[in-house]
């Protein structure tokens, strides 16, 4: 839905910025929603949901004027005071909570993945259509500074006809950290197939299309895990284009970020975008923010490895995660496209359910 400004809430002073209550004040609220929110024109951090004592005075001594409330039921209870509700809590906790929040007529941000399944992620989709309230998704990889640049090399035709993409977002971490990310009960939707799998196959999906087959391999490594923390994807896209996607725990050599082949040239980068140690370390966006060192740049070419010196360096374009949360009020105040809609984020699930499925059964499936 463009073109009308959607679901500001009823008591919105006019020209005022939009209210936000955040519900959810860990690694996701804390360290990504929070930040991007305060530092978005139009839109005012008003409110933190969280029963944590601890988190209540971290977020108090981060932004001294923000309310705080113990349960999203006190959240909801002022309902009119508020104009956007932002879902940064647990996995399991997303439908009910952006369907409490769509039923009470605000516009709903979701942290990825949506929802478990992608019948949820349609269900929530068409309940905002009717309600005709924003319902968008916190896919902020998508402004990545690699993929950016990854972007605008196809957009230009550097490489020619993409052949293979590979996407690898692996870490070493020897020893499970528990919490619910890493729990193997279903119904806390952990496991890096949706934790990071969310990611790369959003990314896959935006650059190169639909998904028409999809096999994956998961596999439990580390003493102690419950869940999946060493994981593959392998998507054939609608266009030809083959996606191998890595998402792992247990590298104790990292790969390249992105390896993308094709006709005319391919483009490997190493290294992690910068913007979530930034914000880690309290640093919030400003000039310079997403830039990267010259010796971290990618390289672009043909016939010889990177590593040897093939290929001519490509400039690494900035990171922007502060473009979701622009975007987002941009939506809300002047009817501009939705960054992230939850029909996209229910394609990704399509895969990601297959994926699931083709681990445990040792089969490919079509879509």
């Amino acid at each position: 839905m463009t073109g009308t400004p959607l679901g500001t809430a009823p008591g919105a002073a006019p020209g005022s910025p939009l209210r936000v209550g955040l519900v959810g004040y860990g690694l996701a609220g804390s360290v990504f929603h929070a930040p991007l929110i305060a530092a978005t024109q139009g839109l005012a951090l008003d409110t933190v949901v969280t029963s944590n004592p601890e988190r209540q005075q971290q977020a108090r001594a981060e932004f001294p004027d923000v309310r705080l409330a113990a349960t999203p039921d006190e959240l909801f209870d002022r309902a009119a005071e508020l104009d956007l509700i932002v879902v940064a809590s647990p996995n399991k906790t997303h439908v009910p909570l952006a369907t409490t929040a769509l039923k009470a007529g605000l516009p709903v941000v979701v942290d990825k993945p949506v929802a478990g399944t992608a019948a949820e992620a349609r269900e929530l989709a068409a309940l905002a259509e009717e309600r005709e309230l924003l319902l968008s998704v916190f896919q902020n990889r998508r402004w990545d500074n690699d993929f950016l640049t990854l972007r605008k090399l196809l957009n230009e035709g550097e490489l020619g006809d993409v052949w293979r993409f590979e996407s690898r977002f692996e870490r070493w971490r020897p020893k499970p950290k528990g919490g619910w990310r890493e729990s193997g009960d279903p119904a806390e939707i952990g496991g890096l197939l949706y934790d990071l799998g969310s990611h790369v196959v959003d990314q896959a999906l935006v650059l190169f299309g639909p998904a028409a087959a999809v096999y994956a391999e998961t596999d439990i490594r580390r003493p102690g895990a419950e869940t999946d923390d060493d994981t593959f994807i392998a998507i054939t896209h609608t266009g030809g284009v083959r996606s191998h996607l890595h998402v792992s725990a247990t590298t104790a050599q990292l790969g390249p970020r992105f390896r993308v082949l094709g006709s005319a040239a391919g483009y490997v980068k190493y290294g992690l975008d910068p913007q979530e140690a930034a914000l880690r370390d309290g640093l919030r966006p400003g000039p310079g923010w997403g830039a990267e060192p010259e010796s971290l740049w990618g390289r672009v070419g043909s016939g010889e490895s990177p590593v040897t010196g093939g290929g001519r360096p490509e400039p690494t374009l900035p990171g922007d995660y502060p473009a979701y949360y622009a975007a987002v009020a941009k939506a809300l105040l002047e009817g501009a496209p939705n960054p992230v809609t939850a029909r996209e984020a229910a394609a990704a699930l399509d895969v990601l359910e297959a994926a699931r499925r083709s681990a445990r059964e040792k089969v490919t499936v079509t879509l």
